[in-house]
């Protein structure tokens, strides 16, 4: 049986699964948030705001992930 064990992942590849999964969150957030204040100025400002904080965050995570052994 073949093994199948990551030694770690590239940051480019980290870059990527972070932009990629903040695009689907965020579209998640801007409509949930447009149906709490149906305000098109304070969705935009809230929703970009939370994309940038959490994709940062989560680049750290996955760079600290991505360093722990199985």
């Amino acid at each position: 049986m073949k093994e199948n064990k990551q030694e770690g992942h590239s940051r480019a590849r980290s870059l990527k699964k972070t932009i990629s999964w903040r695009i689907i969150a965020t579209l998640i957030t801007g409509i949930i948030v447009f149906l709490f204040t149906k305000e098109f100025s304070e969705t935009t400002y809230i929703t970009l705001t939370s994309a940038v904080v959490l994709m940062i965050f989560y680049y750290i995570h996955e760079r600290i992930w991505s360093r722990i052994d199985d």
